[in-house]
């Protein structure tokens, strides 16, 4: 164990700590502050019995309770770690903060006390195959990695065990960076397009969010930028750090390109191939700007050899273009982590040359879905609309040049249930049927797991 971990964990005893939000993000690190001594509060605005498992395990670790609509009055703390999913504007941590409390986050914490190098990936689509390819490519260089943030795990309950030479690979949401003051030794954006305006106030902000991540770096840190993406691109003016770009579309000076179907890596030593294009084995032109974006990230640490054998052998992220099962000839394919309309663009509708039917909609997150019309027009047989957004998607449809009645065939739906069996009522031996929604699933669903796990429930029951 570092010094520094120590030395902060010996000066929290007796420090009065609130955590608001009782998640799996937030109740390992409360663990951890009891442990230490910490007199910790443990706020949420659902009521105890609401909060079930969760308010029985804070309690049992010696947390206070602060539940229901009046959590967070009155608080007589000195830190507050706020989990991601709270909005950062949030009054009472404005408040908080105008009164001299520390507000922080369980990531800003890992960041100041993390012992190794951090390589931590951020983007509107595709961080979370990124981050995950990037993961195992080192793991399979013979690194230690660990490997969390947005993408499900704490990572601080394993910071007494991180070792100076490992790896900590990190995925950020807009959420996590909003606050953050520190970036990683080595950041990664794959791309950023409008997303979370329901919840960030602008654009505006959620770019300088993203921005974050590079903002913080130094001379010896490296920014791994997306050259096809105008905002990603322009984050080279915000940092120090060496930069490497990636492009499908162009030769890069730095960084990572495609010719003639080779990925080829150049940086100021000259230009080496790499892989072949057809050597990854997860679909899409998307998933090959992850392994470009994951190649610039590693390619300092990682053998040739070892990227082609991990191209070769991962089959990617659970609900990212995932076959769920081939039924009468028909394939079913869930890609419920589409949350956004170029996640869907650039993604499940850019996989096949066929036209597919697609189920589409969900929770209205205030993202313009006019762009994608032109798009299902030219790639969709048959759209299958559910959830708050379906009626948005059907005017973005209906709207562009290229669309003609029956040019998709639109369908409603109001469950997924109704959807899946619309699909298979539609579909012909070698038809492709996939959920990608284009939208977020808080109207339906918890989270797009949960989406995704009912949508294959469903498709693995039809007869």
């Amino acid at each position: 164990m570092s010094s520094k971990i120590k030395e902060y964990f010996e000066n929290i005893k007796g420090k009065k700590v609130a955590f608001i939000g009782l998640g799996r993000s937030n109740l390992p690190l409360m663990k951890m502050f009891c442990d230490a001594g910490a007199v910790v509060y443990a706020c949420d605005s659902r009521s105890e019995d609401a909060l079930g498992d969760y308010a029985a395990l804070a309690k049992s670790f010696g947390a206070t309770l602060c539940t229901g609509k009046s959590y967070l009055e009155d608080l007589d703390v000195e830190m507050v770690f706020r989990t991601p999913g709270m909005n950062y504007n949030h009054p009472a941590l404005v408040a908080m903060r105008a009164n001299g409390i520390f507000v922080t986050s369980e990531m800003e914490l890992f960041f100041e006390l993390c012992p190794c190098r951090i390589i931590a990936v951020t983007g509107s689509d595709g961080k979370t195959t990124t981050t995950t390819i990037i993961s195992e490519l080192l793991k399979k260089e013979g690194y230690t990695v660990h490997l969390g943030g947005n993408i499900g795990n704490s990572l601080m309950p394993e910071i007494f065990n991180i070792k100076s030479e490992d790896f900590a690979v990190v995925e950020l949401s807009s959420f996590q960076m909003i606050s953050m003051s520190k970036s990683p030794c080595v950041s990664v954006v794959t791309n950023v397009a409008p997303n979370h305006l329901d919840v960030h106030k602008d654009m505006n902000e959620y770019i300088d969010a993203k921005r974050n991540i590079v903002k913080f770096q130094n001379l010896d840190d490296l920014a791994v930028l997306n050259l096809d993406n105008e905002i990603s691109s322009s984050f080279e003016e915000s940092t120090d750090a060496t930069v490497y770009k990636f492009s499908r579309r162009n030769e890069v000076e730095r960084g990572a390109f495609v010719r003639d179907d080779v990925i080829y890596f150049r940086d100021k030593s000259g230009e080496v191939p790499v892989l072949n294009v057809k050597d990854i084995i997860i679909p899409g032109l998307h998933n090959v700007e992850n392994y470009m974006a994951a190649i610039c990230a590693v390619k300092k640490f990682v053998s040739i050899d070892t990227i082609l054998k991990v191209a070769q052998t991962f089959t990617g992220v659970k609900h990212r273009a995932q076959l769920v099962r081939t039924l009468n000839g028909v394939k079913y394919y869930n890609d419920s982590i589409a949350s956004s309309p170029t996640r869907t663009a650039c993604g499940m509708l850019s996989l096949f040359e066929q036209k597919i039917i697609l189920i589409c909609g969900g929770y209205d997150k205030n993202i313009p879905y006019a762009p994608l019309g032109p798009i299902i027009c030219s790639k969709v047989k048959v759209l299958i609309l559910l959830g708050a957004t379906g009626p948005k998607i059907e005017q973005a449809v209906r709207d562009c040049a290229e669309f003609s009645e029956g040019m998709p065939v639109i369908l409603h739906a109001d469950s997924m249930e109704q959807a899946v069996n619309l699909a298979r009522d539609n579909a012909v031996f070698g038809d492709i049927v996939a959920l990608s929604p284009a939208s977020a699933s808080f109207d339906m669903y918890k989270d797009f797991e949960q989406r995704g796990e009912h949508f294959m429930s469903i498709v693995k029951e039809l007869v």
